[in-house]
């Protein structure tokens, strides 16, 4: 089974940038569709975006359309999250999971796997 490990996250001022990064082993992100999640203090998980396993469809969240933008890299077995105009609102862990379906679902127990997640800073 895949196993998915996050890094990238930090400490960054509201406006700034940072990509995030979800590495794959046991398996190869091509044959999931691997999507973003975040889970700020007191809050429930929410989907933020989501590439399919044929890379074909991209999912966004609305709160990150046109700041955040998903790759994948099959080359190094990895998707990446890349963040700009970060809002202190966007603070939270972020997670990357993976699913044998074909399209980005937002509910999370439709994932199988699970990084440890990263987390994510903004300040004011």
């Amino acid at each position: 089974q895949v196993q998915l490990v996050e890094s990238g996250g930090g400490l960054v001022q509201d406006g700034g940038s940072l990509r995030l990064s979800c590495t794959a082993s046991g398996g190869t992100v091509s044959d999931y569709t691997i999507t973003w999640f975040r889970q700020a203090p007191g809050k429930e998980r929410e989907f933020v975006a989501a590439k399919s396993w044929s890379g074909e469809r991209l999912y966004y969240a609305d709160s990150v359309k046109g700041r955040f933008t998903i790759s994948r890299d099959n080359a190094k077995n990895a998707v990446y999250l890349h963040m700009n105009s970060l809002k202190v609102e966007d603070t939270a862990v972020y997670y990357c999971a993976a699913t044998v379906l074909h399209y980005g679902s937002p509910y999370s127990n439709e994932y199988d796997y699970w990084g440890q997640g990263t987390q994510v800073t903004v300040s004011s």
